[in-house]
């Protein structure tokens, strides 16, 4: 399939996980009231997402996207540091 394609179709993953996503939290109901949608339509939304992010992984890895991103709270500290090549190779940037 080509790389057009492969971006095509993971933009449509991306729309109906959004959209799926919207509707489940459009109908949940107020604390102690009964959920309008029935055990196995929810338990479809739940299988739906579930398939819409395993391809849109395996569409990423198709595109040769990174797919390693997560969440990260602003005060989290980091796992890595950027260094600075000349400084590996004791080249001086001042000649």
């Amino acid at each position: 399939m080509a790389k057009a394609d492969l971006s095509k179709e993971k933009r449509a993953m991306a729309m109906m996980r959004q959209v799926l996503s919207a509707v489940a939290r459009d109908t949940v109901p107020p604390p102690g009231m009964k959920h309008p949608l029935s055990e196995g339509t929810i338990k479809g939304i739940r299988d739906c997402l579930a398939y819409i992010t395993a391809r849109e992984h395996e569409l990423g890895v198709s595109l040769g996207q990174d797919n390693k991103f997560k969440p990260r709270f602003v005060d989290e500290p980091k796992t890595s540091a950027v260094v600075s090549l000349d400084s590996l190779t004791g080249k001086n940037k001042d000649k």
